[in-house]
């Protein structure tokens, strides 16, 4: 019997495949881009016919499948979101235009103020209002919602969002909302504010109704024609959907709330590196064919942001914080106005993929550079599955080549430089302007690519130890392999550690822990397979922004001395995000989340235990590789990676190869295996 994940890529979609008392296996199938269902489907006929199957037999073992979707994100990336209407309190039409002045875009003084998420035509204004102790000043006007229908439904919008003041403490208002249009606009779907993200801050809370609202069609349509696709072809067990809190939900949730699956996929990575390693302090990069994502672990725990964007637009909802360059193994190399050689954004993903692939690509990219340095074989990529171009890619960097006056060589090893330090910035970003030291981390390395380039990133960065995984082309459909369903509850609810009621926060508390319970009872979870973990977001009292903070509730209850210790944590975890605290200022609590959890039993889904290396292992073969100016080529030796055991030591300068990935050590640098084939990496001393 198999369990497995599905990631898709730009270029590639993931298959980690895991059978019991066989461990784990990656497969790889190009993605389809605008059909991203018949990838899906792809990569799956893939694992049947390896196995000697037919679709319909293997899906019959197949107990369970999750999935890392990246349609809603390349919906909102191109603006391919569905027409969506706002109704909001009257007097308040320019919420999603003023937005909070975005504190990191303050000196961009060059670009044109962007237009709203949801256009000013298809925004309505009902009067009646409700006030911040939940008191109704003004009824309703029903007749103002009536009309509100009758012009959203002339613009042919495909669903509403609406997001009225202070509904999180009193949503009556909202709830009359939506039956008025559930009766004027049938079959439209509805998003409530205090139903999908009940924050008190009145940008975050509409722009995640109206994110929610145009994705809802299209993240329906697409879950929906997956799951039929696979019940037609046979499969009969649970599907799971990854969300972007770092964890699964089942699909009817995700169709729900289609917010939480935007960015689901590289949201994994961290889970599977919590998985491989115990350090505390963790960075985890994963370079694609079309991005570069990282992020990190925090004493063992997630980063979770509530201040994710989407170009000028907030994401509106908690995630885990993954960011991300447009540095892949398709990235496009150009020339500027100035004559400096850029990497990226732009991409050649997956049609027509970069030059080597032969499919049409005619720009160099990184896998082409790379293809011309030695790094990659091109006879042994996907382990032989898939043949590249060699004559392609140096023809492609040859004409790079001649807009930048250097050799074809140079110009790739140049592309390749460029390509490190695009990456090596973004972990700065995580890190060095974060106030951490990324020396102090250990680093996880995922992505086909990633290999290739993390050798000269860590001695840039001054890493002395990192690890690469034996599946790191398939390091976030890992993460999903292993990963428990996840669902979390929200609610606000002003205290202050020095003045507060106990019985009051405990109700709300269970209230959410009830409700996160029924999600769990709805996915089919028994209690013995279920937990809770708590967290709540505060600020010192005048302060602007909040943090999250997650707590313990040992006996399912706070008692009064726990809000001091409350503080406490609050004050800790400002010192080690703003590497300053007040401990004798007064921290006011503002919202109380429950994250409910559902034990799928991936911990124990790992590979088999490996034997022993006996002796030193012997190099298949030798090959060229370019290491820059000053050495030029050299000859390595070249390691296959699935013919290595546990203990086996190799020395750089080195490459290994693995079925999905190609590994450069440097000089300094070791690589020795553990019981499961990954790589742990030291610098030799």
């Amino acid at each position: 019997m198999f369990v497995g994940c599905i990631d898709i890529g730009g270029t590639f979609t993931d298959l980690i495949l895991y059978e019991r008392g066989k461990g784990l296996e990656i497969m790889k199938s190009p993605t389809t881009p605008g059909e991203f269902e018949r990838g899906f489907m792809d990569v799956l006929t893939l694992a049947a016919k390896s196995r000697g199957l037919s679709l319909t037999d293997f899906l019959a073992k197949l107990e369970l499948l999750v999935h890392g979707t990246t349609v809603s994100t390349n919906a909102l990336v191109e603006g391919k979101v569905a027409t969506a209407g706002l109704i909001c309190n009257a007097g308040h039409p320019d919420i999603l235009t003023l937005r909070e002045a975005p504190r990191k875009r303050a000196f961009l003084t060059k670009i044109d103020y962007p237009e709203p998420y949801i256009p000013r035509k298809f925004t309505c204004e009902v009067r009646g209002r409700i006030d911040s102790m939940g008191n109704e000043i003004d009824p309703l006007v029903e007749a103002d919602v009536v009309a509100a229908a009758k012009h959203l439904e002339t613009c042919n919008v495909a669903a509403v969002a609406v997001s009225l003041l202070w509904s999180i403490v009193n949503p009556k208002h909202e709830l009359r909302v939506r039956e008025i249009l559930q009766n004027e606009l049938p079959g439209i779907p509805v998003t409530l504010s205090h139903e999908l993200n009940p924050v008190p801050r009145e940008y975050r809370r509409t722009i995640a109704t109206a994110i929610n609202a145009s994705l809802y069609p299209i993240v329906g349509a697409y879950v929906s024609q997956l799951d039929q696709a696979l019940r037609a072809a046979g499969y009969k067990n649970e599907l799971l959907i990854a969300n972007c809190v770092g964890g699964m939900m089942p699909p009817d949730e995700i169709i729900a709330r289609p917010i939480y699956s935007v960015m689901s996929g590289p949201t994994l990575a961290p889970i599977a590196a919590m998985h491989l390693t115990t350090d505390p302090n963790v960075i985890v990069v994963d370079m694609g064919g079309t991005t570069f994502d990282v992020s990190a672990l925090r004493d063992r725990q997630l980063v979770v942001t509530p201040e994710a964007t989407f170009g000028m637009d907030m994401l509106g909802i908690p995630k885990i914080d993954v960011r991300s360059v447009g540095a892949g193994g398709g990235s496009i190399a150009w020339v500027d106005a100035g004559g400096l050689i850029k990497v990226g954004p732009q991409s050649a993903a997956a049609k027509p993929g970069p030059a080597c692939y032969g499919k049409g690509g005619t720009e160099a990219t990184v896998t082409d550079a790379n293809v011309v340095l030695g790094i990659i074989d091109p006879d042994y990529f996907l382990g032989g599955q898939m043949k590249l171009d060699r004559g392609r890619a140096v023809e492609a960097v040859e004409r790079f080549a001649r807009k930048v006056g250097l050799g074809t060589v140079e110009a790739a090893y140049a592309i390749y430089t460029t390509s490190n330090h695009n990456m090596i910035g973004a972990v700065e970003d995580i890190t060095v302007n974060e106030g951490i030291d990324p020396r102090d981390s250990y680093l996880v390395s995922g992505g086909g690519a990633t290999a290739c380039h993390i050798g000269e990133m860590a001695q840039i960065l001054g890493i002395k130890r990192f690890m690469i995984p034996s599946f790191a082309a398939g390091l976030s459909a890992y993460g999903g392999l292993i990963s428990d369903v996840r669902w979390e509850e929200a609610a606000t609810l002003h205290e202050t550690h020095t003045d507060f009621d106990v019985e009051r926060t405990n109700a709300l508390i269970d209230r959410l822990r009830q409700r996160g319970r029924d999600f769990l009872d709805r996915a089919g979870f028994p209690r013995n397979r279920q937990r809770f973990e708590y967290a709540y977001q505060g600020r010192y009292l005048y302060q602007s922004w909040d943090i999250e903070v997650p707590f313990t509730l040992p006996g399912d209850r706070l008692g009064a001395g726990d809000f001091p210790r409350l503080a406490a944590a609050f004050h800790q975890m400002h010192e080690r995000i703003y590497t300053i605290k007040d401990e004798n200022d007064v921290v006011e609590f503002t919202t109380w989340k429950v994250r409910a959890v559902g034990d799928t039993g991936g911990a124990d889904r790992r590979g088999v235990d490996l034997p022993r290396q006996v002796g030193l292992p012997a190099p298949k073969s030798r090959r060229k590789v370019y290491l820059g100016a000053k050495q030029g080529f050299v000859e390595l030796p070249v390691y296959q990676g699935d013919k290595l055991g546990s203990g086996a030591r190799i020395d750089g300068p080195a490459l290994i190869e693995e079925p999905t990935t190609t590994i450069l050590l440097l000089k300094g640098q070791t690589a020795v295996t553990d019981a499961h084939r990954n790589y742990l990496v030291e610098l030799r001393v």
